[in-house]
């Protein structure tokens, strides 16, 4: 089977190791961005099969990410999973409204529960 590649958009580099390491464990190819800029230029670049994505960012919001992905037609169809700390529900409808796969609060889930979330989305597709 083909490994699945992840692009992991994350400003806190103790959270992005923690996330690159559990997803390599797990079988995963994973490619990081250290923030928005540098997101979308790998999920161009690196065409990702799911992408995590952060929305408090350096230099550009999760949410312009998101816009410039969706908006592409190279990627347009790559799920793309929120993991932030904004947890309201206009946040919440935004990042959906925008083509959010899901959204998930970083205080709500385990790295094994994030985990398990990305199997899923990615065997539906």
């Amino acid at each position: 089977m083909e490994k699945k590649k992840l692009l992991i958009v994350e400003d806190d580099l103790v959270l992005q190791n923690s996330l690159e390491e559990f997803l390599l464990a797990e079988g995963f190819d994973v490619v990081c961005a250290i923030d928005g800029e540098e997101g979308i230029q790998k999920a161009f670049s690196e065409k990702p099969d799911l992408i995590l994505l952060d929305i408090v960012l350096p230099r550009k919001d999760g949410y312009e990410v998101l816009r410039e992905i969706k908006e592409n037609q190279e990627t347009t169809h790559v799920p793309i999973v929120l993991l932030t700390n904004l947890g309201s529900i206009a946040d919440v409808e935004k990042a959906l409204e925008l083509g959010a796969t899901t959204y998930l609060v970083k205080a709500d889930y385990r790295l094994d529960e994030v985990t398990q979330k990305i199997k899923v989305i990615l065997n539906r597709k």
